[in-house]
């Protein structure tokens, strides 16, 4: 059966596990509190919902500025190769 992802949920199930048990990891360790994986995940979901589309939209931009400087280098590398008779 396929699930149907939202439009924020953009991280593969193993790396959802492995965040959900960090969270788990850190509300023991740095609030000394016990919470389960629905928990977990409800916290996940709430980050990823809220701040997700933002770093999601920024990595677009940062790469869409380093392809724009990588093709700027090359038309420079490019206008070196023409031979002026």
């Amino acid at each position: 059966m396929s699930s149907i992802r939202k439009s924020w949920d953009r991280l593969p199930e193993n790396e959802k596990d492995n965040v959900k048990n960090q969270i788990i990891r850190f509300f023991e360790k740095e609030l000394d509190e016990e919470i389960g994986v629905i928990t977990a995940e409800s916290i996940l979901n709430f980050f990823l919902q809220q701040v997700g589309p933002t770093l999601y939209n920024q990595g677009v931009s940062d790469s869409k500025l380093a392809l724009e400087k990588r093709m700027d280098d090359l038309n420079y590398d490019l206008d070196d190769l023409i031979e002026y008779q």
